[in-house]
């Protein structure tokens, strides 16, 4: 997947723990470690703002887009 998920780098910068943040983000630790991991198909916007609010960082602290290999045919 193109877009790249960087929460783990925020938590290690804050000395967070993923319970942690799912607890004050309000989401279970299952579904932040969906998002995390990389394989939610969406965020929505009111879950991307609680996380920046706790992170205290910004949309593209967390999301950054990677080129896909292209593929010759």
């Amino acid at each position: 997947m193109p877009i790249a998920v960087d929460i783990d780098v925020m938590l290690a910068r804050r000395k967070m723990s993923v319970g942690e943040l799912a607890d004050r983000v309000g989401i279970t630790p299952a579904n932040l470690a969906v998002l995390k991991n990389g394989r939610a198909k969406a965020v929505r916007f009111t879950t991307l703002a609680a996380l920046c609010e706790v992170l205290q960082c910004q949309p593209g602290d967390l999301l950054r887009w990677e080129a896909e290999d292209a593929v010759d045919v």
